[in-house]
């Protein structure tokens, strides 16, 4: 097969892995280090005091694993729930279906609320689930954020409303991993009481860290739980937290390094700014869609996601045609459509380390190389 692709260096516009900043390929340029040394455990504790920052937690513990976001889903329900637990899941596309999956194999009894993809999840469902709920069976509520496949975003408040509405004590676990440090998240004012996310997203780092916020709810549920959890149990991490050294095990030290440095980076901004500016790109990518003559994925603009723009083509074209077109023609990395959507879209990643002028200067409109 010929992999030949246009010269210079690639962009990444897929919703993750994303483009990482020189300051931060920089801080990971670094020879491995004694994690028991007493500098280690000093940047760690920064990290954890920092990391609650970008949650909007002072209540919430961090937990910085060394795993993905997959594994960060396992971590969450593993610490917080027990077999048999009855939890209302969204499914609204290929992540959610994934975590739902995830769900059902650790042996949870899994309510699913499904809609069509390129929608939101149907809280007029989950709201009659709590009205007759009155046993208080659901012992959690799983919900995406951002679902990078469709580009749709969930309002987390709302859903915290329908929860104090029906006074139900569920725990509310949000997948953050294309949301947090680019879309507004505030895990102590909506009540979030387990919130994830992954190094390669936002944060604009490579992928291999899972980064896990638990409210002091979720760690009193974590006593009660009977899951089976090992490399992911929060209790560990506990012990060595209260023991100042932090780590039950080996960490990355480059990850730990590259983290410091994107943080610095986040507040230099300042992380509203961040938000803001994801708004701006989210907002000028939609518009360039609409200029093509193209649909959004998404169906109602309540649920534009300012991370990932799903682009419908027409019924003739393959999508992953205008993938492999802009790969190789302009080295530009664009997502491809996945499951349902498969063939139907592709999909334009703008989270992460950029702005406005990198934006255009690589060119979204090359997206439609394969339109021609």
């Amino acid at each position: 097969m010929d992999y030949v692709y246009g010269p210079g260096r690639n962009h990444l516009f897929v919703p993750g892995p994303v483009n990482i900043p020189e300051p931060v390929i920089r801080a990971m340029n670094r020879n491995n280090e004694d994690y028991r040394s007493p500098a280690v455990p000093a940047l760690t504790k920064t990290l954890l005091e920092d990391v609650k920052k970008i949650f909007k937690t002072t209540s919430g513990t961090p937990f910085l694993i060394p795993t993905t976001g997959t594994g960060a889903w396992e971590s969450a329900l593993t610490n917080t729930l027990s077999p048999g637990d009855r939890i209302v899941s969204f499914l609204i596309g290929q992540f959610s279906l994934l975590w739902i999956d995830q769900q059902q194999r650790l042996k949870f009894d899994v309510d699913v609320i499904e809609s069509e993809w390129g929608q939101g999840a149907n809280l007029d469902i989950l709201a009659m689930k709590l009205a007759a709920d009155r046993a208080h069976t659901i012992k959690a509520i799983c919900i995406v954020h951002n679902e990078t496949a469709t580009g749709v975003t969930n309002n987390l408040s709302a859903v915290r409303n329908l929860l104090d509405e029906y006074r139900h004590p569920a725990l509310l676990l949000v997948d953050g991993v294309s949301s947090i440090c680019a879309l507004d998240f505030r895990m102590d004012e909506w009540g979030v009481d387990v919130a994830l996310t992954g190094s390669q997203k936002a944060l604009s780092l490579p992928t291999g860290m899972g980064i896990i916020c638990a409210s002091p709810k979720a760690l009193e549920a974590s006593k009660m739980a009977k899951s089976v959890r090992v490399f992911f149990d929060w209790n560990d991490y506990l012990k060595f937290y209260k023991l100042g050294t932090y780590w039950p095990y080996t960490p990355s030290i480059q990850l730990l390094y590259g983290l410091r440095a994107a943080l610095d980076l986040i507040f230099e901004e300042g992380l509203d700014n961040v938000i803001a500016r994801h708004g701006r790109l989210g907002k000028a990518t939609r518009l360039a869609v609409e200029a093509w003559g193209l649909k959004n994925c998404t169906q109602k603009e309540e649920w534009f996601s300012d991370t990932v723009t799903a682009v419908v083509v027409p019924p003739y074209i393959d999508s992953a045609e205008v993938v492999r077109r802009a790969w190789k023609r302009y080295n530009l990395s664009l997502g491809l459509g996945l499951n349902k959507v498969a063939g139907k879209v592709f999909r334009i990643g703008h989270l992460g380390n950029l702005n406005e002028v990198f934006s255009s200067s690589f060119g979204l409109s090359t997206a439609t190389a394969g339109l021609s």
